[in-house]
């Protein structure tokens, strides 16, 4: 996988909405918690629409994909930021011209829950490494310097050679073991609808992470286990299961996801604080890392970005 640059102070970044239109408030504090760390946020035009055809898109599916695809392609942008998730990124995607994007010039994407689609496809489509991490206007983000999830997201953006290994502490050792591999996943839901798309990618040999929120048991089991019918999961090293909240009782919830996983013979951990309504991690998408479920450790076997690009 090829690693983009760490971020410098003055970087340009694009702040864009390819899924949902995002709160207007939560935004414009989240523009200036970046400034308040150096970065120059350029807002795109679809992060300031409400929603046009339906009113949980923001604008429509040409304007999103056209900004997505400007914003991964204009070398002038370091890093592409997402303002939030909610429901698109996968309408997004089938608009979005990869031709025009130069995989030889990364630069860091950033999002998670419905972005874990876009992180999917710019390891597939770019073979880019990217962040499963904080967006502009949701959670700690927003809040800027001093909140857990902001201040981890910028120490590996701005100084990733710090950044060796993730630590859990409330992890639970599900299966005991060590494994090496890439690091890949995101939230279930996301992974299980681009099966059968060009931008999904299958966990074989990696790492997989796992988390996902406002989802009955039971929906969540079927698409687990629609991740393991499909195949997807055939292969995998290891797995991070991360929060899972608003999806039951946590202690259903993890009696399932142990019996839908426990049995494909990898080290499985439990408890990492990444995800949904928690202070968050965050989770780099295509490095190769090593987990240890009895250490509770995620440890990169590569920096996760490399040294800032020279003007």
């Amino acid at each position: 996988m090829i690693r983009p640059p760490a971020l410098r102070p003055g970087d340009r970044v694009a702040v864009i909405a390819a899924s949902g239109p995002p709160n207007q408030v939560n935004l414009e504090r989240g523009l200036l918690a970046m400034e308040h760390v150096g970065l120059k946020p350029e807002v795109f035009s679809a992060a300031r629409m409400g929603g046009t055809e339906y009113d949980y898109l923001a604008g429509d599916d040409a304007t999103r994909a056209a900004e997505l695809t400007a914003a991964l392609a204009d070398p002038a942008f370091a890093a592409v930021f997402c303002a939030c998730g909610g429901y698109g990124m996968q309408r997004t995607l089938e608009f979005v011209d990869w031709s025009v994007v130069d995989p030889a010039r990364p630069k860091v994407v950033v999002g998670y829950s419905d972005v874990t689609a876009l992180l999917e496809a710019v390891a597939v489509k770019l073979g880019w490494v990217s962040l499963f991490g904080p967006m502009v206007a949701c959670g700690g983000f927003y809040q800027g310097p001093g909140e857990y999830d902001f201040d981890q997201l910028m120490r590996l953006l701005f100084t990733p050679a710090e950044v060796r290994e993730l630590t859990f502490p409330g992890f639970r050792t599900v299966v005991p073991g060590v494994a090496e591999g890439i690091t890949l996943g995101g939230t279930v839901t996301l992974l299980a609808a681009s099966l059968g798309t060009d931008t999904s990618l299958p966990a074989r040999g990696g790492i997989l992470f796992l988390e996902d929120v406002d989802e009955e048991l039971f929906r969540l089991d079927r698409y687990v286990t629609q991740l393991r019918r499909a195949t997807y999961s055939d292969g995998v090293a290891g797995i991070v299961l991360g929060t899972f909240t608003d999806c039951g009782d946590p202690r259903d919830v993890e009696r399932m996801l142990v019996e839908r996983l426990g049995d494909l013979g990898v080290p499985v951990l439990a408890g990492a604080d990444i995800g949904h309504n928690v202070a968050m991690q965050t989770y780099p998408i295509g490095v190769r890392a090593r987990l240890d479920t009895e250490k509770g450790t995620l440890t990169f076997l590569e920096p996760v970005l490399t040294e800032p690009a020279q003007v």
